[in-house]
């Protein structure tokens, strides 16, 4: 077997740890901004639901229970717009970075097959490609793309790192040509809740897929919305198919829920007041930081969703990673979401409001 480190490229934040050291020899402490990891507690209503469910020393299944997969079709109905969403059709997943990372695999990909992933974007769209034995593929335009041997499209709208969001429009005319040419889509949406200037639309709304979801197939987590990244929760939605071929798959490699997680999601997707509160740490977090940011020199692009502001004073970002780290604030340069993003930075807002402040008060100081 070849080593891992002819395999992946080498994963990025190993190579911010000199950057932290020097952040957390700061007087005052160090305010990691660099991973959009939440700080918030958990609302208690799904502590309760874990806890009440811990007695369970019998297996769960991979498909879920019929209480669980009722909670998603609401939620996906209620929350995505979208129309006739049956048991089939929703699978709880162990988080969605194991998805992503293992979903090529899961649907049989391999050499001369290709994974497209936006340009700039989210590591583990590659990852996933090449543990697979496939060839990654980035793009501007998913239309512009040559479809010859492209059998997986990734989307991310929300997006990570940049924020930027995907019109009704432009999620449309990518569902269009993907049908046109076999090319079977998944729409990461795990920022879809934490929109500020714009209002994220799922592939599986009618007005995008028309009211069919062949072909396509969306991605939701509970770690941002409801502070549940340790929880490891996460769906999947959309073609009945996909979902089937891949419920089989994940059968026979035993990639179950956790049973109090799943009792734990049920209570997480019925309630959405917790995440209206959770929206309104997140707002106050982000405009304080973006107002500092701002007066420091800083130009904010897109950034109208997601956790994240992308920032950049037109210099390298390993330059602007280092300058900010001498202040004791460590954040996440834009180049390891690829080169485009070489002189950006992600500043996340998931800080706590005492080390937002912080920072804000360093910035302005």
């Amino acid at each position: 077997m070849p080593p891992v480190s002819s395999r992946l490229p080498v994963f990025p934040w190993d190579r911010l740890e000199p950057y932290k050291t020097t952040a957390a020899a700061h007087p005052y402490g160090i305010v990691d901004l660099s991973v959009g990891t939440p700080v918030d507690p958990v609302p208690e209503l799904i502590q309760r639901a874990l806890a009440g469910a811990s007695n369970r020393p019998g297996y769960p299944t991979v498909w879920g229970t019929t209480e669980l997969r009722d909670a998603i079709t609401g939620w996906c109905e209620r929350r995505l717009g979208a129309r006739g969403v049956e048991h089939t059709n929703v699978l709880p997943v162990l988080g969605s970075k194991e998805l992503v990372a293992w979903l090529p695999t899961q649907l049989g990909l391999g050499p001369g097959d290709r994974v497209a992933y936006p340009r700039l974007a989210y590591p583990t769209y590659e990852v996933g490609a090449r543990l697979a034995g496939a060839e990654p593929v980035v793009y501007d335009s998913p239309t512009e793309l040559d479809p010859a041997g492209l059998r997986l499209l990734w989307l991310n709208s929300p997006s990570n790192p940049t924020g930027r969001v995907l019109a009704k429009e432009e999620l449309r005319e990518t569902v269009a040509w993907a049908r046109e040419h076999g090319v079977l889509v998944f729409s990461d949406e795990c920022y879809l809740e934490l929109g500020w200037e714009a209002d994220p639309v799922s592939v599986l709304h009618p007005d995008v897929c028309g009211g069919s979801f062949a072909g396509l197939v969306a991605v939701h987590s509970l770690s941002k919305r409801s502070n549940l990244a340790g929880y490891r929760a996460a769906f999947i939605a959309g073609d009945a198919a996909v979902l089937g071929e891949l419920l089989q798959i994940r059968k026979h490699g035993g990639m179950m829920t956790p049973a109090p997680v799943q009792a734990a999601t049920v209570v997480a997707l019925g309630d959405d007041a917790h995440v209206v509160q959770q929206r309104e740490r997140y707002a106050a977090r982000r405009s304080a930081l973006r107002g500092a940011l701002e007066q420091q020199g800083f130009r904010i692009e897109h950034s109208e969703a997601s956790l994240y502001l992308w920032a950049t004073r037109n210099e390298p970002c390993w330059d602007t990673v280092g300058e900010l780290s001498k202040q004791g604030i460590l954040v996440a340069p834009g180049d390891f979401y690829g080169p485009a993003g070489e002189r950006f930075v992600r500043v996340a807002f998931t800080a706590t409001d005492e080390r937002v402040a912080e920072a804000v008060r360093r910035l302005n100081s």
